[in-house]
């Protein structure tokens, strides 16, 4: 069991009824509190817990409408994140306690702060390097607009400027990344056909991709609901058209694709996760139609290349730059 998760049964007393498990994780909780419901924005922990323990868990950026008489927030990875996850569950429980559980690694005492405009947070525990906080909600706040928390900045193409909406807790929130930025430089000669953006985040390659091959259809592709979220408002702001889909990775992807681009993630929460990454350059020519392309930019000290060539075929450097590298290889 996930050690948040042990440390919240530590004070099994506590949480007893209907109660709102926000951004859980994919372990037998659910089971240990039968009267709770998850909600999760990460489509690979949401279908693992809703496989283990069908309809008890809704995944999206909303919280689920039902009334509930207490709310765990395990604590993600972004702060701004956080402060939206914390608003949205205080603005329905006024009067009623609200938890707090993370890892000491992740931050949680400096997250046991953003409790401090609803109430006066109080720390239960300590144990498996987490703790848990509770406040009361005693200043229940306005439920927040999600998109008027929305970041907007533009990006220039060689087919014109773009407009980048992102949410919080999608990656590189508000700023184009230097990874994306060089890649976006790289994006010629691609195969036109059936286009992927894999791990598309706000959908800044994707938009890019559509505007310089519109005759292509396009498919945008992420784990997180917040991503998929930005990922369609960047799309609408710049008049395109695409299919945004949430998936665990490359598996859940459409197949025979003319070409996958990709600055794909490497971090999961605080844990650094390459499997995402690898899963793709594993799987890629499954997903590709011959003579089709994966092109992608990665950090230069992650060794991608062989992966990419035993998997795939041989692969090209298109560009270094940044401490990134932009890698391009076609399916025989």
């Amino acid at each position: 069991m996930d050690p948040r998760s042990e440390v919240l049964l530590r004070q099994a007393e506590l949480f007893t009824g209907p109660l709102l498990l926000a951004g859980l994780p994919a372990d037998e909780l659910l089971g240990v509190l039968p009267e709770a419901h998850g909600w999760s924005w990460l489509w690979h922990e949401h279908s693992a817990v809703e496989a283990r323990y069908p309809g008890r868990c809704q995944f999206g950026t909303q919280a689920p409408a039902r009334a509930f008489a207490g709310a765990v927030l395990f604590l993600p990875k972004s702060r701004e994140l956080t402060d939206y996850l914390l608003a949205a569950l205080a603005a329905r429980l006024p009067g009623a306690p609200l938890w707090l559980v993370g890892e000491k690694r992740a931050g949680i005492e400096r997250a046991a702060r953003q409790l401090e405009p609803f109430g006066r947070p109080r720390k239960l525990d300590s144990a498996r390097h987490c703790q848990l906080w509770q406040v009361t909600v005693e200043q229940a706040p306005a439920a927040p607009d999600l998109d008027a928390l929305a970041r907007r900045y533009p990006v220039l193409t060689p087919q014109g400027e773009l407009q980048v909406v992102s949410l919080p807790g999608v990656f590189s929130h508000g700023r184009l990344d230097v990874g994306s930025r060089l890649l976006l430089e790289h994006l010629d000669g691609l195969p036109q056909g059936e286009l992927l953006d894999f791990g598309c985040g706000a959908g800044v390659l994707g938009a890019a991709l559509q505007r310089r091959y519109p005759a292509s259809r396009l498919h945008l592709l992420d784990v997180d609901a917040f991503a998929v979220a930005s990922s369609r408002q960047t799309l609408a702001a710049n008049g395109l058209a695409g299919q945004v889909l949430a998936g665990s990775g490359i598996s859940d992807a459409p197949h025979e694709l003319a070409a996958i681009v990709s600055n794909p993630p490497f971090h999961q929460g605080v844990h650094t996760d390459y499997q995402a990454t690898e899963q793709l350059l594993r799987e890629a020519a499954r997903h590709l139609r011959p003579g089709g392309e994966l092109r992608l930019v990665a950090n230069s000290f992650l060794k991608y290349a062989p992966l990419i060539e035993k998997h795939l075929g041989p692969c090209t450097l298109l560009a270094e730059r940044d401490g990134f590298r932009v890698y391009s290889a076609r399916r025989p």
